[in-house]
């Protein structure tokens, strides 16, 4: 029981500081289960509607735009503005 706790305790302050293990996600062609994996503050249902935004609007310019998605803030976006990608980076020479 001790553990338990200790591991949601590890976990809500990983969330709450933004500093969970996230890496950078393109959200222009990640589908929901990287979405959900990858973003702060972003589960499955929010992920979900990222896609169906992206499929019936197009691609997100910036990662300020990602908020035009009902229920993502500009809250959301400054906790993942470093990992959120809206092109994939070029290859290294």
């Amino acid at each position: 029981m001790t553990s338990k706790l200790l591991h949601l305790t590890l976990a809500a302050a990983a969330f709450a500081s933004g500093s969970a293990l996230a890496g950078p996600v393109n959200i222009n062609t990640a589908d929901a289960a990287k979405l959900a994996a990858e973003l702060t503050g972003v589960g499955p249902a929010l992920a979900a509607a990222i896609v169906a935004d992206r499929q019936a609007h197009g691609n997100f310019p910036t990662a300020e735009s990602l908020s035009r998605v009902k229920g993502i803030g500009d809250r959301i976006v400054e906790l993942n503005k470093a990992n959120i990608l809206v092109n994939d980076p070029a290859p290294k020479r």
